[in-house]
């Protein structure tokens, strides 16, 4: 039979083991765009940024409204036409952030899922899933 002290080592331990995942998994931070002109360049180098500093932080970049615009097909920064975003957001994909389209949006504006780049990702309310981001699952907000 187990000791009063044996079990508080016990669950000492389990604590120091939950605690090292929850370190080794890293941060966790929703990134909210909602508008491309005044968000989508700087909140991409934000990111960029965030992960050089921190590479195992997971990132999900949640848009709607004009926020969705730069990650349609052909979108560049209307201030400096020379920052094409397909290609910056395929090379954070690459380092694992996941950027979501709001559906309602897409009804909203009359756009279509084929209007946007492969590396988008699809969410039915953007408003929705950055709340439940945040209070469900314990994702920091960031608003570029």
């Amino acid at each position: 039979m187990a000791t009063g002290s044996m079990i508080k080592k016990m669950l000492l331990c389990a604590l120091l083991v939950a605690s090292s995942m929850a370190q080794a998994a890293g941060d966790k931070v929703v990134y909210h765009i909602d508008n491309s002109t005044q968000q989508a360049t700087k909140g991409l180098r934000n990111i960029r940024n965030h992960l050089d500093e921190a590479p195992d932080t997971q990132i999900i970049v949640v848009t709607h409204a004009d926020g969705v615009d730069f990650l349609m097909e052909g979108a560049k920064d209307k201030a400096n036409s020379n920052i094409d975003y397909a290609s910056l957001v395929s090379a954070l994909k690459a380092r694992n952030v996941r950027f979501e389209v709001c559906e309602i949006t897409l009804k909203n504006r009359g756009l279509k899922k084929e209007q946007f780049i492969m590396d988008a990702d699809f969410t039915p309310s953007g408003v929705v899933r950055v709340a439940r981001l945040q209070a469900r699952e314990g994702y920091a907000y960031i608003k570029p």
